[in-house]
């Protein structure tokens, strides 16, 4: 029997298909023979020592599961190389406390300056990832993503949204969450500010928001989160979907009034227990890898001893006040200023489906500020976030010598046609650039107008404060008053376009 067995196994890995199948049927046949004529002796017991593989075909599969090497606390979701610089005072604090990191990059940062080398464009944006994952490799950080998109030198984040192809980006970072399954998200503040206020930073706490209402949901891109039928199937991809408990903000802007004890604080003066230096000095270690963007500054350092590095970093605010985020959404409860990771538990907790707002009553005829300030207004009622601060009237900084756009939605939703007249009043010195102010709108329609303004050149030296000033846009329909559009604009040698 041992010998016929010996012959069957070489038989079915040894032989073609159908010969395969001609010995298995021999040796169902022989099984059922030995059975049925067996001895006393010989009964289910002997049956299993002789062909053990017809118990062990019973057994259980084991159904694998995700890969734990990838699972982060925090996912932080930022635009460019460096931007991280935001958090890793903070990132350095959490690690020291057992979290683990992850980092999505929006895009490499493949337009910016080259202080390091010639290279540029695409071939920067390469180099430039090498350093952020060097910069990330000195706080202990490897699970690293860039999602490709294209950096985008303006302040509006809706061209950074069209340019980083919105849906496959963001396809890219539910996936991402799904893959990191994170406790918290922390990213850029979604909104429009007075300072560097770059559309891509925008564009990255839009994005990580939209992951963070998403990646949850089974229906958002399924194809990710449905198990494959086949062996090697190359589309469907066996996620998990993953509801992050927490989502923290902070921003880009330059006075912080408005977002004062709107979340947690955390000192950077502390020392690391694991590099024993200040937090502080832990972010600038991290930083010191971006050469291509500061070589200048990061070769100062490495002529300066510790006092006089801990002197010059010191005595700017940001170091010294340190580092504080905005809370935008807990599904774990917890205080607003309590540590970013109250009342956060290990396991997964249910979707939650965000609650959105309802729009606020128009009247049939109106105006209002439309592109990014408008967006914003539908984005933070869609996404549950109408207590993120925000500025009123809107606010942004641009380049004094240049031009600046108002953009406006003209609605009408009367039964007939309006003709709109605008009318602007402008700060000193500012000069409209706009020809004809007067629009006609039909019945049941939104139309979009724009007003362009010349803006001065500022005085030599500039001022040192300067303050914004405001402009606003009075409107009529019909000869009858429709509200005044208004908006503050700061003049700036040096500004992103808007």
């Amino acid at each position: 029997m041992y010998s016929y067995l010996k012959l069957t196994r070489s038989s079915w890995f040894g032989h073609s298909d159908r010969q395969a199948l001609t010995q298995l049927a021999r040796s169902k046949r022989t099984i059922t023979a030995l059975w049925r004529g067996r001895p006393a002796t010989i009964g289910l017991f002997t049956c299993y020592l002789l062909f053990p593989w017809i118990s062990s075909a019973q057994a259980p599969a084991k159904v694998p599961q995700a890969d734990e090497r990838y699972k982060a606390d925090i996912l932080l979701v930022v635009a460019h190389p460096d931007d991280e610089g935001a958090a890793t005072p903070y990132l350095a604090r959490a690690i020291d406390e057992g979290k683990r990191v992850a980092i999505a990059y929006g895009t490499r940062g493949s337009s910016g300056a080259n202080e390091a080398g010639a290279e540029q464009a695409t071939a920067l944006g390469e180099i430039r990832e090498i350093e952020a994952r060097r910069a990330n490799a000195v706080l202990g950080i490897d699970k690293v993503w860039f999602l490709g998109g294209k950096d985008t030198a303006s302040q509006d984040v809706l061209q950074s949204l069209a340019n980083w192809d919105h849906g496959v980006t963001l396809e890219n970072l539910v996936r991402i969450v799904r893959l990191t399954r994170p406790e918290v998200i922390l990213t850029f503040l979604p909104g429009t500010f007075i300072g560097e206020d770059h559309g891509d930073h925008q564009a990255a706490g839009v994005l990580a928001t939209e992951a963070f209402d998403l990646a949850g949901d089974p229906t958002a891109f399924p194809e990710q989160v449905a198990a494959p039928l086949r062996r090697l199937e190359p589309y469907l991809e066996n996620l998990r979907p993953w509801q992050t408990k927490k989502i923290y903000y902070f921003p880009d802007a330059d006075k912080e009034d408005i977002f004062r004890d709107k979340g947690p604080k955390y000192s950077v003066k502390e020392i690391s227990k694991s590099a024993k230096q200040a937090y502080w000095r832990v972010a600038l270690e991290s930083f010191r890898r971006h050469e291509t963007q500061a070589k200048g500054f990061i070769d100062s350092l490495a002529k300066m001893d510790e006092a006089q590095i801990e002197k010059m970093v010191t005595s700017d605010s940001f170091w010294s006040s340190g580092i504080s985020f905005v809370r935008g959404k807990s599904l774990v409860g917890g205080s607003v200023t309590g540590d970013i990771f109250e009342g956060i538990t290990t396991g997964a907790i249910r979707f939650a489906r965000p609650e959105v707002a309802l729009a606020p009553a128009q009247p049939e005829i109106s105006v209002e500020l439309a592109g990014p300030w408008n967006y914003y207004a539908e984005f933070r009622r869609a996404h549950g976030l109408t207590h993120l601060p925000h500025p009123e009237p809107p606010e942004i900084a641009q380049q004094a010598g240049g031009t600046f756009v108002i953009p406006l939605w003209l609605h009408n939703q009367t039964a007939e046609s309006k003709e709109f007249t605008l009318s602007v009043k402008l700060p000193s010195g500012w000069s409209l650039q706009t020809g004809s102010l007067k629009f006609t709108v039909g019945p049941k329609q939104t139309g979009a107008a724009r007003v362009e303004m010349n803006l001065p050149v500022l005085s030599d030296p500039p001022s040192k404060n300067p303050e914004p000033q405001e402009v606003s846009v009075h409107s009529e329909a019909n000869g009858q008053t429709v509200g005044d559009v208004k908006i503050r604009v700061e003049l700036r040698k040096r500004a992103l376009p808007e």
